[in-house]
């Protein structure tokens, strides 16, 4: 008999380490760029069925436990489970929506403070590792969104669970690996959008109130101060939360910085990363020690791994401890400006058609399409 489950079943599989075998069917190129921790690949072609070479293997693989098929969207792993159900298997299930559904799991990971009015969450994309925030206050029942993802009921049902209201909706910059949530929620709950003040120079056409270094804005008696903080973009804002907290966006990460030429270009990326040399330096490291440091990313690799940390899980360091012990704030300017520029990663995939929808200069309505722009984990690493 063959069964259906969802990607949050399949998290909560995997999570549990309960024993089972996870079947990748797509070919083998998206299989190695990207897929799920611990699945296997057995590409599959519906016209050609099961060979006697990929049952023996799918045999060995699965050694009596249950078997997971997923692929891109269910289209191979489906027939692919039937198949394996005629052939014997009594214990298969199929992932509904495979990667395309799996590239929109959320964990909601609870903050603590030192002030108890403060309510702060990391919302985290499983799969793409992009990570947002709602901060928000007890007293006043009301609450700001940071970094929103586009599937924005998730922020939605984050704050109406808590018992607050979405009053303020801010990006720390235009994203280049996802369509950002933020102006498309500002605009459903009629409340303002924030970007960088030096967004203007990047022509963004969504209307949006700019924030200028140092600029407060207020959710009851939390503070959350705007950090100019220039070097991954040019617009780029960090915010300091009640001094407890600083999330960086894609300027600082747990184990690295954020690259520089995805605006700049590769021509000048080096303007890029002295810029950002000198917001770390000059703008960061001058922040208390104490504070903690919630980036806008956690490294994904190809297999589904987090770098550091694990889905669930608060993804933070002591802004301290990073600035003792991170290689790449050790570097003098020239050595961290020659690893920036001639070491970057490969670019994230149509990073190009993103920067552009999260300008407003395009716009996508269809949820397929989308979808694909956003397959992959992030990349704006350096």
């Amino acid at each position: 008999m063959v069964n259906q489950i969802t990607a949050h079943q399949l998290a909560d599989k995997l999570d549990s380490n309960e024993a089972f075998t996870l079947i990748d069917t797509r070919p083998e190129d998206s299989y190695e760029a990207w897929h799920v921790t611990g699945a296997e690949n057995v590409p599959f072609d519906p016209k050609e069925g099961i060979s006697d070479d990929d049952l023996d293997r799918v045999n060995a693989l699965a050694d009596d436990r249950p078997v997971v098929t997923m692929c891109g969207k269910g289209l191979t792993s489906t027939p692919f489970a039937f198949e394996l159900d005629e052939r014997g298997y009594d214990d298969v299930a199929v992932v509904k929506g495979g990667m395309e559904d799996w590239s929109k799991v959320y964990e909601v990971v609870p903050i603590n403070t030192k002030d108890d009015d403060l309510v702060m969450l990391q919302l985290q994309r499983r799969a793409k590792g992009c990570l947002g925030y709602l901060v928000g206050s007890k007293s006043s029942g009301e609450a700001a969104v940071i970094d929103v993802t586009r599937q924005t009921n998730e922020f939605k049902v984050a704050a109406e669970e808590r018992g607050l209201t979405i009053t303020h909706a801010l990006d720390t910059h235009i994203h280049a690996d996802h369509i950002s949530g933020s102006p498309r929620l500002a605009d459903a709950l009629d409340v303002p959008y924030h970007l960088g003040e030096q967004a203007r120079e990047r022509d963004v056409e969504y209307e949006y109130e700019p924030l200028e270094d140092g600029d407060v804005i207020e959710i009851g008696n939390v503070e959350i101060e705007a950090l100019h903080a220039p070097g991954h973009t040019s617009e780029m804002i960090n915010y300091v939360v009640n001094d407890e907290a600083v999330l960086t966006g894609d300027t600082l990460f747990v184990d690295s910085v954020g690259r520089t030429e995805l605006q700049f270009g590769d021509a000048d990326a080096t303007r890029g990363a002295e810029l950002l040399y000198d917001t770390l330096h000059d703008t960061l490291l001058e922040l208390p020690d104490d504070l903690r440091v919630l980036p806008g990313h956690v490294t994904v690799t190809a297999d589904g791994r987090y770098e550091n940390g694990a889905p669930g899980e608060l993804i933070n360091r002591q802004l301290g401890d990073l600035a003792h012990h991170l290689d790449v704030l050790q570097l003098e300017k020239e050595e961290f400006v020659e690893r920036l520029t001639e070491n970057a990663p490969e670019k994230p995939p149509n990073y190009e058609t993103v920067i552009d929808i999260n300008t407003g200069k395009e716009t996508i309505e269809d949820e397929k399409e989308a979808t694909e722009l956003e397959l992959g984990p992030n990349n704006c690493a350096a």
